[in-house]
């Protein structure tokens, strides 16, 4: 175990002052699966006066015997570093805050009240030249990190009764830490007995864990193991109606397993959080919308039934008014049809349009996941490439007159002249040269130019105007394959 040096300073620095300091904590935790720590955190028997007194560039502002010192670190996990005094929990009348907390004496004591045994376990620190590491164990956290096992300290109604939100932290502990991570069965069945303690937790926390478990590697199992220990019901209530919700012939899942497999191919490809949750919401509203029975069942307008749904449960989990502005977009378009040959560019650019031009790409990839929670074998077919290629097409600045610096009405005033064709041979020529060199596109030069232009005969202006769109017409023509090119169409 390599520990920083900002650490073994901190420990230094109390051990000096005649106190104990030990590392504890979920960065033990870390340590032991060769994973750098997210944050770092010290247990000392020194009362916060004391530690402030050792650590003058710190602050006190809680009610948790929680000092915090500053660092020299430029790494941002070990800028600031917390020190908590050794501390007892008496009673968790609302299953969320203890009613009282105390001094503890010991090291033992103060592991005691941790959640899960490889949370409970802290590492000594001695040593003046060479650094001597001793893992103080008094939970075996070590016996269950090895056999990858979560399990509460002590009796798990006791720890869950503290804290309900533990009982998504144990989940969430599953499908972040590595495959094979398991819940210990007396754990497991004290979360099933106690799952709707969970109710009285805040929506911000419950959506805290939630992202952890869907940003997770195993955010498939993550899910699933929220509906097996009886806590989806009481957070995502909506998803569990999909449950045994037989689709139609075009899909050989139900519909609650076809959005998880739809979260699993996006966490599998490491898709953003919003793709990851509109994944697992779009066909939310399928279950409310279907109508009939068997192979030739329909589910009409479930994509707006979802987008609704999806809302209603952003916003009651308190999610940031923006991500849920997107998730809601993405679940409400995810079912765009497209044929090549069949769409027209038109109405491309009316989904562009309703969609957002900033969420096409991600869009695109809630599609691709939709795709393989359907069971299909490719992500991308041709048909989905050739929509990218005409997206961006249409999504391109129109190769016209309106790029010029200078308009009609300008070269009208410029040349003294009415109306007529011959406005439209000098735009036309004007961006020939545009096109040739972009640098020309300035209103100083247009103008010279146009009153060069006005100088020739109308036949001399027709020629010139014609092979100025015969040139644009390559523009667009090379302009085109170019991008057929980069989706590989044709």
């Amino acid at each position: 175990m390599e520990i920083p040096k900002e650490i073994i300073s901190i420990i230094r620095k109390l051990n000096k002052a005649g106190f104990e300091a030990y590392v504890v904590g979920g960065c033990v935790r870390d340590l032991a699966r060769g994973a750098e720590p997210q944050d770092w955190d010290i247990a000392t028997n020194a009362k916060p006066e004391e530690i402030k007194k050792v650590f003058p560039d710190s602050f006190y502002e809680n009610n948790f015997f929680t000092v915090t010192a500053h660092t020299s670190s430029k790494k941002p996990n070990l800028k600031e570093v917390e020190i908590t005094t050794f501390r007892l929990e008496a009673k968790y009348t609302d299953k969320r805050h203890p009613d009282e907390i105390r001094f503890a004496k010991t090291l033992e004591e103060d592991l005691a009240r941790r959640d899960f045994t490889i949370n409970a376990m802290a590492l000594k620190i001695s040593g003046a030249r060479s650094i001597k590491i001793e893992i103080i164990d008094p939970f075996q956290g070590r016996e269950d990190f090895k056999k990858k096992v979560i399990r509460t300290v002590g009796i798990a109604d006791e720890r869950f009764n503290e804290d309900a939100l533990r009982m998504m932290r144990a989940i969430r502990l599953t499908a972040t830490l590595a495959d094979g991570w398991i819940i210990e069965e007396k754990t497991a069945e004290a979360v099933k007995k106690h799952a709707q303690w969970i109710k009285v937790i805040s929506h911000e926390r419950i959506r805290d864990e939630l992202v952890k478990i869907i940003m997770s590697p195993r955010a498939f199992e993550g899910i699933e193991l929220l509906r097996k220990l009886g806590l989806l019901t009481y957070i995502l209530p909506e998803l569990e109606e999909g449950c045994s919700v037989s689709q139609n012939k075009h899909h050989i899942y139900e519909c609650y397993e076809h959005n998880l497999l739809s979260l699993k191919y996006a966490s599998e490809q490491n898709f953003s959080k919003e793709i990851r949750i509109a994944s697992l919401f779009h066909d939310i509203g399928k279950p409310r919308a279907k109508a009939g029975q068997g192979l030739d069942s329909t589910f009409y307008n479930h994509e707006i039934i979802g987008a609704r749904m999806t809302e209603q449960i952003l916003n009651r989990l308190k999610f940031p008014k923006k991500e849920t502005e997107k998730i809601v977009r993405l679940v409400r378009y995810h079912l765009f049809y497209y044929n090549v040959g069949e769409v027209s560019e038109s109405s491309v650019r009316r989904l562009v349009r309703e969609a957002g031009p900033e969420n096409m790409e991600d869009l695109l990839k809630v599609r691709m996941a939709d795709r393989i929670g359907s069971g299909v074998p490719k992500a991308e077919p041709y048909k989905l490439r050739h929509l990218k290629y005409v997206i961006d097409k249409v999504s391109q600045d129109p190769i016209s007159s309106k790029m010029l610096k200078i308009d009609g009405n300008a070269i009208m005033k410029i040349l003294g002249i009415k109306p007529g064709p011959a406005i439209g041979h000098y735009l036309d020529i004007l961006l020939g040269e545009v096109l040739e060199d972009p640098k020309k596109n300035k209103k100083e030069f247009l103008v010279k130019q146009t009153n060069k232009l006005g100088k020739m005969k109308i036949k001399e202006l027709e020629n010139l105007a014609k092979k100025a769109k015969e040139e644009r017409m390559k523009v667009e023509t090379k302009r085109d394959e170019m991008t057929k090119n980069k989706y590989w169409v044709t």
